[in-house]
């Protein structure tokens, strides 16, 4: 009897845990993102981010010793939404439905063309004009589209 009651006990103590840890994650991409704790809904999404935030870039990578923006978005994809994305930039950008900068939704893909190369560099769409992504510069980081840099080398958006 003493057994099930310690296993019925440590497991109301990991949901609780777990409740306490979404909470803290809602809280903290609430204040980043500029919105209310309600509007953090994914919460996986989220989790997924606070864990991946500051992996190094490294081109062709797909681990969290470096990984490229594609490289990211397909971890992302498949991790939080069970879906697969093409490896690369281009061939995200040719299977993106595309959608209206004002109408971008959290999880829709971001496409960049940088230094002359279209569809260059791609983040995922979180909230209020911003985005997380694998910079070359700072690794995986979340990154405002309103930012001169990002707004000038915007492309479109979509979804896949």
């Amino acid at each position: 009897m003493s057994l099930l009651f310690y296993s019925c006990n440590s497991q109301k103590k990991a949901q609780k845990k777990e409740a306490e840890t979404h909470k803290v994650i809602q809280k903290k991409y609430a204040d980043l993102l500029n919105v209310s704790t309600t509007e953090i809904k994914n919460v996986r999404l989220y989790a997924f981010i606070e864990e991946w935030t500051g992996t190094p870039y490294k081109y062709g990578g797909l681990s969290k010793s470096g990984i490229d923006c594609s490289g990211f978005c397909n971890v992302l994809y498949n991790q939080v939404y069970q879906k697969e994305l093409p490896r690369t930039t281009k061939d995200i950008a040719k299977q993106l439905d595309k959608v209206k900068q004002s109408r971008l939704e959290e999880g829709d893909l971001v496409l960049f063309n940088i230094e002359g190369k279209k569809n260059a560099h791609v983040g995922v769409y979180l909230q209020n004009n911003m985005f997380v992504h694998a910079s070359t510069s700072k690794g995986v980081i979340i990154s405002s589209l309103e930012n001169p840099y990002y707004k000038k080398a915007y492309n479109k958006g979509g979804k896949v």
